[in-house]
């Protein structure tokens, strides 16, 4: 579906007229909330600018329905699927919601890639992508506050014990002995790590420190954290923090340094009897060490949200595990996206208008 709008003094309510999320207040509030910021460079002083003419948009949440028609020039594709997003990729200024290595191969004007998921895995290594020539902007931070509730139902889940309660309810048995509860715990006043104080990692210790759990952390090249985070380690205290936690949760992004980082070495050097959470990437963990750990009581219990590989296979031995919950992929969902819907609609005024878009992915640190 085609839609020709005018170039002519854009704003949020111009743009998308009768739109309520899209008031100053709601965007303002959205920042204040998360921290995402501007890049430092407005993209109309970037190499290679010129006024955008034509914009592909994966049509999620009804975007299409927004576009007002108040001015010049502006070719809006909504598309479903990147096949289609192809046929009309060669004379593209931006594409959203779609990012792979042929979209970039048949877009040669293409600017700018907005994508709908925070992960940029799948698209940071693509050439174009990595040496700057094409801008590439994510959901960072969007997501975070129902994926952090996700995370919360997990710990709770594995402190109660409620993973082998729910698989034994096909027998119809009453269940109380000794090996259905020795394991149940309160996590008040439990430690828990959050490996990654990024978005997600934020929300996650919130929602912790909320529970009445002391709540550490490791960031990557900072110890600043918020005031209900009672320690930031860096990266290399990974260990030792680890040693002493009851819950880690698995918040990282995959990037060179961080994939396989959960390894044998890892597991061993986690307080024996811990719960371990993923809802990172697969792939920064090794699964074979992951199910070793859990085989010989090093962990307690797992909560895996990803894994690797993805999907899991049906005969793979972590399905079987009583302690252990998998949910496939599926943390970010449920959610109204509102956030979403803001974000997009925001940088799309901004990269029509030539000024800083939010969230932008640095290539070199592949988030």
């Amino acid at each position: 579906m085609r839609k020709l709008i005018s170039f002519a003094s854009i704003t949020l309510l111009s743009l998308f007229p009768g739109d309520a999320l899209y008031a100053e207040s709601a965007l303002e509030q959205l920042i204040e909330q998360t921290g995402i910021e501007a890049g430092a460079v407005a993209v109309r002083d970037r190499s290679g600018w010129r006024t955008p003419r034509k914009i592909i948009v994966r049509d999620l949440g009804g975007l299409s329905e927004g576009i007002g028609s108040t001015a010049t020039g502006i070719d809006w594709v909504f598309v479903q699927s990147e096949a289609e997003a192809l046929r009309h990729a060669a004379d593209a200024d931006a594409i959203i919601g779609f990012c792979s290595e042929a979209l970039l191969a048949a877009a040669p004007a293409l600017m700018w890639i907005q994508i709908y998921s925070a992960g940029a895995e799948d698209c940071v290594t693509a050439e174009r992508i990595h040496n700057g020539d094409v801008l590439l902007t994510n959901m960072q931070k969007m997501s975070s506050p129902v994926i952090a509730e996700h995370v919360t139902a997990m710990m709770l889940s594995l402190a109660r014990g409620l993973g082998p309660f729910s698989k034994a309810m096909p027998s119809g048995k009453w269940q109380r002995h000794a090996d259905y509860t020795a394991g149940m715990q309160s996590i008040g006043g439990k430690t828990v790590l959050v490996v990654g104080l990024g978005g997600i990692g934020t929300e996650v210790a919130r929602r912790a420190a909320a529970l009445g759990m002391r709540v550490v952390g490791t960031r990557r090249s900072s110890r600043e954290g918020p005031d209900f985070v009672a320690y930031v380690g860096l990266a290399d205290e990974l260990l030792e923090l680890a040693a002493n936690a009851d819950f880690i949760v698995n918040a990282l992004p995959l990037t060179a340094d961080t994939s396989g980082l959960m390894d044998s070495k890892f597991f061993a050097a986690t307080r024996r009897g811990a719960h371990f959470i993923n809802v990172g990437r697969g792939k920064t963990v090794v699964t074979g060490d992951l199910v070793a750990a859990l085989r010989d009581g090093q962990l307690a219990g797992a909560g895996l949200d990803v894994t690797d590989p993805e999907p899991l296979p049906p005969d793979h031995p972590l399905w079987q595990m009583q302690n252990v919950i998998i949910t496939p992929h599926v943390s970010s969902r449920g959610s109204n996206r509102v956030r979403h819907t803001i974000l997009v609609k925001e940088n799309l005024r901004r990269f029509l208008a030539g000024d800083a878009l939010l969230n932008i992915v640095d290539p070199k640190r592949g988030y």
